[in-house]
C-alpha cells in the first residue's frame, strides 16, 4: 500500500469557523462520497482526468487547514489546492465584508455575533447543481436522501487502499441523463428537468462556469426547463461561492427571525438587499444562520 503524500498547509485570515463548515456537512453529507468527523471532513473526487480523495483537518492554534490527499491526486494539487481553498473559502477578506455588512440597522447585529460566517462552496459544480434541482420544493433531508440514491444507483466504486472512509464516487452527467430513475422518489417533472441538465453538460452544449460572469451562467441555466431563478442563484452561489449571488426567494432567507414573526416577502427582500451589494451571498450566509437557529 502506497504511503499518502505529506499534508499540504492551507492558511487564511480569522475569523473562520469550523463549526459553521461542519454543521453545513452534517446536514448535507453523502454517504460514500463523504466522510465527516468531528475534527475532520473527507470527500472522493475526480480531478483533470483522475480519481481519489481529500481529507481536511482544521488546526486549532493556528491560522491553517490540514490537507491530506492520495497519492493519485498529486499530478492535479495546483487544482486541488485551489478547489478545497474555494470550498471552504479560505481567500475571503472578512474584515472588509464585515465592515460592509455591518452598517445595515438590521443585519448589523447578525454580523457583529458571527463575524467570521463564510461561505461553504461545492467541490464539483455539477455535483451541486444536481443537488440544487433535486431540491426544488423539498427539504435539505429530502434531498439528501434523493440525491444519495442516485450515488447508490449511478456512483462508481473508488478504488483506493487508503480513502478515510469513502468509497464511492459522485455519478457524471452521463450516468445521470441515460439511466433509469424510476421510482427515485422525484416527480416526474423534475426527473425530467435534471436529466436533461445533465445531458446538457454531458454533450458540452451547458457550460457550467463563470467565464463570462455570474449573469451569463444565471441566464444560461434559467433558459432550461423546469430550473427558475432560485435554482439558478442557488447554483451560483453554492456551486462557485459567487459573492453576489442571492436568491431572494429562499425559504430559509424569508423566515429567518431577524424579521419577526410574518417574515418577510421576496420582493422586499431583493429590495433591502441591494444595500448589501457585492457581499449579498454572504448576508444570505448571516441570515441562513439566523434562521437555523430560530
Amino acid at each position: 500500500m502506497n504511503q499518502s503524500p505529506a499534508p499540504i498547509l492551507l492558511d487564511y485570515q480569522p475569523p473562520w469557523q469550523w463549526q459553521q463548515f461542519h454543521d453545513h456537512f452534517a446536514l448535507r453529507a453523502l454517504a460514500g462520497v463523504e466522510s465527516l468527523q468531528p475534527d475532520g471532513y473527507a470527500r472522493s473526487v475526480r480531478l483533470d482526468g483522475r480519481r481519489g480523495w481529500f481529507r481536511v483537518q482544521p488546526l486549532a492554534d493556528a491560522s491553517t487547514l490540514l490537507l491530506h490527499h492520495s497519492d493519485s491526486l498529486g499530478p492535479c494539487l495546483p487544482a486541488l489546492i485551489a478547489r478545497v481553498r474555494k470550498m471552504f473559502d479560505l481567500d475571503c477578506q472578512p474584515q472588509q465584508i464585515a465592515a460592509h455588512l455591518a452598517s445595515d440597522p438590521q443585519l448589523g447585529a447578525l454580523v457583529a455575533r458571527n463575524p467570521g460566517l463564510r461561505l461553504p462552496t461545492a467541490f464539483e459544480p455539477f455535483e451541486q447543481a444536481v443537488r440544487a434541482i433535486v431540491g426544488q420544493q423539498v427539504t435539505v433531508k429530502a434531498a439528501v436522501t434523493i440525491t444519495g440514491r442516485l450515488v447508490m444507483r449511478l456512483g462508481e466504486p473508488l478504488k483506493s487502499d487508503d480513502a478515510p472512509g469513502v468509497h464511492r464516487l459522485f455519478p457524471t452527467p452521463a450516468a445521470i441523463a441515460e439511466a433509469n430513475l424510476e421510482a427515485i422518489g422525484m416527480p416526474g417533472k423534475r426527473v425530467q428537468t435534471l436529466q436533461h441538465f445533465a445531458a446538457q453538460v454531458a454533450s458540452g452544449t451547458l457550460r457550467l462556469d463563470l467565464r463570462d460572469g455570474c449573469a451569463a451562467l444565471i441566464e444560461r441555466l434559467c433558459a432550461l426547463p423546469g430550473i427558475g431563478p432560485w435554482t439558478a442563484e442557488y447554483i451560483a452561489l453554492r456551486a462557485f461561492g459567487e459573492a453576489d449571488a442571492f436568491p431572494a426567494s429562499d425559504l430559509g432567507l424569508l423566515k429567518a427571525p431577524l424579521w419577526g414573526p410574518d417574515g418577510i416577502d421576496a420582493k422586499q427582500l431583493k429590495a433591502r438587499a441591494e444595500a448589501w451589494r457585492p457581499w449579498r451571498a454572504y448576508a444570505a450566509a448571516h441570515l441562513w444562520h439566523n434562521y437555523s437557529e430560530g
